[in-house]
């Protein structure tokens, strides 16, 4: 099981849109059984795929703070057929202080989420908060693959790279030799001398690792979000698509598993 997580601790980056739509792309195309977990507290990953975060009565917050509540009992499913969220809201403030005391503090996430392994998923994608807390740490300790979205602005190596010196030293904290950033993907690109400059900078530090297509901007993402789709089913055509689709093809990698026939979820 692919245990993928979305990673930069500034905003703005579009971490959440390459998650959710990475998420989507894998299952639509690749027809593997994927689980979004959204960890942070605005619930942007779930709000971005349709679900109405204020109303459900369990989050992962409950998941991760509540050893009686199940897996099942909180994940929801998506009008993509394949994918399932985790989903989240502004409870996720309160993980740290709840979860202070307890012993593997730091491996919350990793030691409830043993459970999708038996649900048959075949991939988990996190995204994650904004910031470099205990929750993020929980993210590290669950995955194996750190994707970094890098927008391109100015000090964005610097962050990138504070990124996966921390991803580094969580590896080595944890034993962890197969924790690493596998993709950096450069985000916000225009045209413009100091995007150019700052890609070159990004292929020099990452020459392995940095994606070939990076994203720019398309208002029908914008708008896919709003109306709580993934931009394959909003805008399939656009160039907003076509884009997250290449970055979703190098983040995934290796052979095309066979595509599986999947029932569409229950409403």
């Amino acid at each position: 099981m692919r245990r993928i997580a979305f990673i930069n601790e500034k905003g703005g980056t579009c971490k959440t849109t390459l998650a959710v739509n990475t998420a989507a792309w894998l299952a639509r195309e690749r027809g593997l059984r994927v689980l979004l977990v959204d960890l942070d507290t605005q619930g942007h990953a779930s709000k971005a795929l349709g679900l109405d975060v204020r109303t459900l009565p369990r989050n992962v917050f409950h998941l991760l703070t509540d050893d009686t509540v199940a897996l099942a009992d909180v994940v929801r499913p998506t009008a993509v057929a394949g994918l399932d969220v985790l989903p989240s809201y502004k409870e996720m403030a309160d993980f740290p202080v709840v979860v202070a005391s307890h012993a593997r503090r730091s491996h919350r996430l990793a030691d409830r989420l043993e459970a999708a392994k038996d649900a048959g998923y075949d991939a988990v994608v996190f995204d994650s908060p904004p910031s470099m807390g205990l929750t993020t740490r929980n993210i590290l300790v669950a995955a194996t693959e750190v994707v970094v979205p890098v927008a391109l602005t100015y000090l964005a190596l610097d962050g990138c790279a504070e990124v996966a010196d921390t991803v580094r030293q969580v590896g080595e904290a944890e034993g962890r030799s197969d924790l690493s950033v596998t993709k950096v993907v450069p985000t916000l690109y225009r045209k413009t001398a100091l995007a150019t400059a700052i890609l070159e900078r990004l292929r020099a530090y990452f020459p392995e690792s940095l994606a070939t297509t990076p994203l720019g901007y398309d208002v029908k993402v914008d708008e896919a979000q709003s109306h709580g789709k993934t931009i394959f089913e909003y805008a399939p055509r656009s160039r907003g698509a076509q884009m997250l689709a290449a970055i979703a093809s190098e983040i995934h990698g290796g052979p095309a598993p066979r595509k599986r026939k999947r029932a569409a979820p229950k409403a």
